[in-house]
């Protein structure tokens, strides 16, 4: 995009006001500096969970950023949901547990998922909302490895993710099939981003839970090949542009690379360090090449419409 052209776009975003909720999370956090850069106002909802770096730094940004407005919200309360979105032409949900999952955290997510997305359909401002989501929606179930295309018309069985006790998994899939049961039924505009494994500045500080709940199984995602990451800067981005377009819908799967050699795999340790450990299978860098599963043809074509 041409410099002038730039300017011109950020100057009409300068009155759209827009949601992040939960700002606090490591993937909302990088949208919401996305978004502000881009000229929109934004309303930051955060989770009342303690004061983390990542709220220290919001509420930092507040105090100097005249367009953005702090709101601490809980999704398990609906009426203060209404309250941040108030005004705002569109939602970007991000909800992610920063101190990793159980079976009650999927309880908790899938409530949160179902009373946000209701909200958006009551407010009638909200054009569209983005809703992340995740790979691990997709990838779990029997025999995943004699199947040749992984791509957004995947699921994962709910079933299989309880008997595996992959509650990351879990958690994703069911608030990912409620919101859009929901979505389908209220006539809302929705887009779903299900992302890879997340890489990025202090991810293993700030992001620390989701990151090692994402990586249960991770052996078996190698060896399926479809273990993918993305970088947050342009998943960041994914989630904007996803808003910008207008013909955008469905699910987008949102990875930069899929890891499919022990040399990428040991790559990808080295970049989540201290959170995991080298291992000697991946020290030894063999020549082993499983075939990659995942495909993203959705999201090379809104790429190319934004280039």
């Amino acid at each position: 995009m041409r410099e002038t052209e730039a300017r011109r776009v950020k100057m009409d975003h300068q009155k759209t006001s827009v949601c992040v909720l939960d700002a606090s999370s490591y993937v909302g956090y990088w949208i919401l500096k996305g978004l502000l850069n881009r000229g929109y106002n934004v309303h930051a909802a955060i989770l009342s969970n303690g004061e983390t770096e990542i709220v220290r730094k919001i509420r930092e940004m507040e105090r100097v950023e005249e367009r953005l407005v702090v709101f601490t919200v809980d999704v398990l309360d609906y009426h203060s949901i209404l309250v941040a979105l108030k005004g705002c032409s569109a939602l970007f949900c991000s909800l992610d547990n920063p101190d990793g999952y159980d079976d009650k955290m999927v309880d908790f997510e899938v409530r949160g998922a179902i009373n946000v997305v209701e909200a958006c359909a009551q407010t009638e401002t909200i054009e569209k909302t983005i809703f992340s989501s995740s790979i691990t929606a997709a990838i779990w179930r029997e025999n995943i490895c004699l199947e040749k295309d992984v791509d957004e018309k995947s699921w994962s069985d709910p079933e299989f993710c309880r008997k595996m006790k992959l509650w990351y998994a879990l958690a994703k899939t069911l608030s990912e099939k409620d919101a859009w049961a929901l979505a389908m039924d209220r006539m809302l505009n929705m887009v779903s981003i299900n992302a890879g494994l997340v890489l990025g500045p202090g991810v293993a500080q700030q992001n620390s839970g989701p990151t090692m709940f994402y990586l249960k199984g991770a052996a078996e995602m190698y060896e399926n090949g479809v273990l993918a990451f993305v970088y947050v800067n342009f998943l960041a981005d994914i989630h904007i542009q996803a808003f910008e377009d207008r013909s955008t819908n469905g699910r987008y799967f949102c990875f930069n690379q899929v890891i499919n050699t022990d040399e990428e795999a040991m790559k990808l340790a080295e970049a989540l360090s201290p959170l995991i450990s080298i291992t000697p299978r991946y020290q030894c860098q063999g020549r082993m090449t499983y075939t990659e599963r995942l495909r993203k043809k959705k999201l090379h074509k809104l790429l190319e419409i934004a280039a």
